[in-house]
């Protein structure tokens, strides 16, 4: 018996052991995640310099944007973006200015010219890196209010707005635990209209700009710092040789789990997170590629009809018209032109 205690020890100092590689791992990323922000701020600032003298720049950028981004952009959404969108930045609002802040903070911002959707020339949303005390650990965010220009503009149909009022009254109850999640029958008037839509709906089906309510974890600064203080705590015990008793093991995690309640229940935007690291790692980084691939020929863009005409025009022609050589090929078919 003794023996197979001691074995079970061994596995378990093992397993951390192994769990504290991948953490220092981790924090090594981070660390060069820091050092790439603060060596690469020259050249975005150099870029964006160069491509304000662009028009329509980002407009192609999105146009090119990669599959997991494209598929959150609904036509409306397109809509907005190819004749309104004027610019798009990304910032590590936490190690600016010499901060020694988290890196992997960051935030969105996008600027809009006048259109009929929205009175907004500005949408910036803020993601926060975050740890609960019980282990998971993502990006957190804090919905951002549009000014629809009336009901029927609104790209959301009202889902926004009711995702912005819940999480406003949330705010007037205090700092919050990730650990305790609302049960339905406990739903304020407004959470229970925020859930009808969903139903009705879907989430994230409406429109892109549904991912401005994200929210993510209900994980708070203060959740996230004391945990975070207690994760190294006991990394450094074990970097100690002090390993934790496999008798003292809790179990209560196991209690009531067929009653757990969905802590997403209420998001509008489940790949919120997703689509903010595709536009902060990808189409932001990467917005030169992309940009030049909208200037890239693509004769399989044509309309066959129109490749169909034109034959047809050039035998007619053929007898009448020499031949020339170095003829430009025809330009690919765009929503959205630099010129």
């Amino acid at each position: 018996m003794a023996d197979e205690v001691d074995m079970a020890d061994v596995a378990l100092a093992t397993y951390e052991e192994l769990m504290d590689l991948e953490k220092d791992f981790e924090d090594t990323e981070t660390e060069i995640l820091r050092q790439q922000v603060l060596l690469t701020k020259p050249l975005y600032e150099r870029r964006e310099k160069l491509i304000a003298k662009i028009p329509n720049f980002w407009a192609l950028v999105f146009e090119q944007a990669p599959a997991d981004l494209d598929q959150f952009i609904h036509p409306t959404d397109s809509a907005v973006l190819l004749s309104s969108l004027t610019s798009l930045s990304v910032s590590h609002f936490d190690i600016e200015d010499g901060r020694k802040g988290e890196p992997r903070n960051f935030s969105i911002k996008m600027e809009f010219s006048e259109n009929e959707w929205f009175e907004d020339k500005f949408l910036e949303k803020k993601f926060w890196h975050r740890e609960s005390k019980d282990g998971d650990n993502g990006l957190v965010s804090e919905p951002v209010a549009i000014k629809w220009k009336s009901p029927d503009k609104d790209l959301t149909q009202g889902m926004l707005d009711l995702a912005v009022k819940v999480w406003e009254n949330d705010k007037k109850q205090g700092p919050s635990d990730s650990t305790k999640v609302k049960k339905e029958k406990d739903y304020t008037p407004d959470e229970k209209a925020l859930k009808e839509k969903i139903n009705a709906t879907g989430r994230g089906a409406v429109s892109f700009f549904a991912w401005f309510g994200y929210r993510g974890l209900n994980i708070s600064e203060e959740e996230s710092r004391v945990a975070v203080e207690k994760e190294k705590k006991e990394r450094a015990d074990r970097a100690a040789g002090k390993v934790p008793d496999l008798l003292e093991v809790d179990d209560e995690e196991d209690e009531e789990e067929d009653d757990e309640e969905d802590p997403f229940d209420l998001e509008i935007f489940l790949e919120g997170d997703e689509l903010a690291i595709e536009i902060s790692e990808d189409l932001w980084p990467n917005a030169i590629k992309y940009f030049t691939q909208a200037q890239e020929v693509d004769v399989s863009d044509m309309d066959f009809e129109d490749i169909d005409e034109d034959e047809k025009m050039d035998e007619d022609d053929e007898e009448e018209k020499p031949k020339t050589n170095g003829a430009q090929p025809p330009s690919k078919k765009r929503k959205a032109s630099a010129e």
